[in-house]
Formats: structure tokens, C-alpha cells, sequence
């Protein structure tokens, strides 16, 4: 089997998705990209991933209930799986390699 790589952005939602939990939806994890990341998203962009990352067996979703200040439409929340936990893990742990190869950088 391939090894699995991850885009900049797929990793960043795949990331969301692990932090926000229960709370992992796409407008939320829409919001904090742009907050946390100071970064323009578009939603579609977002759901676009969520699809993939779905297809690839890195998430798994389900419906929320409804609310009130959406009309009473429910949410998809997306929750992590094993697979996604792994290929998270694995890209940290080739990034810190990495960057044990860059000498100490003087900032100023």
C-alpha cells in the first residue's frame, strides 16, 4: 500500500477536525482558520476537503441535531479516525525531523 501525504491545507483541516471535536463542522472549522491562521477561507474549500479526507478514511461524520439559528437544519459533524490520527502523527513526526536539521536561526 502507498504511503499516504497530506496537502498544506488538508493537514490543516484534518488538524481542526482532531481539535474541535464534537464541534467539527464545516463553518467552524471555516471560522477557525480564518482566526487562528489570520488566512481567507472559502467554505466550499472546506467541505471540499471534509469530502476527501472522508473518502480517504482519515474522518468519518454524522448528522448533529437541529438548531434554531439555522432554521432548525442540522449539522455534519466529521470526528477523526484512527487512520487520520496516524497520518497526523506521522507528517508532526517528519516535520520535527526536519527541522532538527535546520541550524539555530538568529531572528532580528
Amino acid at each position: 500500500m502507498a504511503k499516504e501525504f497530506l496537502g498544506e491545507f488538508e493537514e490543516l483541516v484534518l488538524t481542526l477536525v482532531a481539535a474541535l471535536k464534537d464541534d467539527a463542522y464545516g463553518a467552524a472549522i471555516a471560522e477557525e482558520i480564518e482566526t487562528r491562521m489570520k488566512r481567507d477561507v472559502n467554505l466550499s474549500a472546506v467541505h471540499v476537503t471534509l469530502y476527501r479526507l472522508e473518502d480517504k478514511g482519515f474522518l468519518k461524520s454524522g448528522m448533529g441535531g437541529g438548531t434554531n439559528e439555522r432554521g432548525g437544519r442540522r449539522k455534519r459533524i466529521y470526528t477523526i479516525t484512527n487512520a487520520g490520527v496516524a497520518v497526523l502523527k506521522a507528517m508532526k513526526e517528519a516535520r520535527v525531523d526536519l527541522w532538527k536539521l535546520v541550524p539555530q536561526l538568529k531572528i532580528g
